[in-house]
């Protein structure tokens, strides 16, 4: 029985697939922002969702065709 090669691209993805990586460090450093600039969790919450947003920008139109 020949190898199923499908399996074997989507398991390749996976390993190389880091897009969550980007939106960690958007939120992580986008709440880091929001606190230590305005010192209010309000604001801080409105910076990671500004950073998930970037992050999100970032793989879609600067990251999107990169091969690993």
């Amino acid at each position: 029985m020949p190898p199923n090669n499908k399996n074997m691209s989507v398991q390749e993805n996976s390993n190389n697939n880091f897009n969550w990586l980007y939106y960690a460090l958007g939120l992580f450093f986008g709440v880091l922002t929001g606190a230590i600039i305005t010192q209010n969790y309000i604001f801080a919450l409105l910076g990671g969702v500004l950073g998930l947003l970037t992050a999100g920008l970032f793989l879609n139109a600067i990251v999107k065709g990169r091969k690993y």
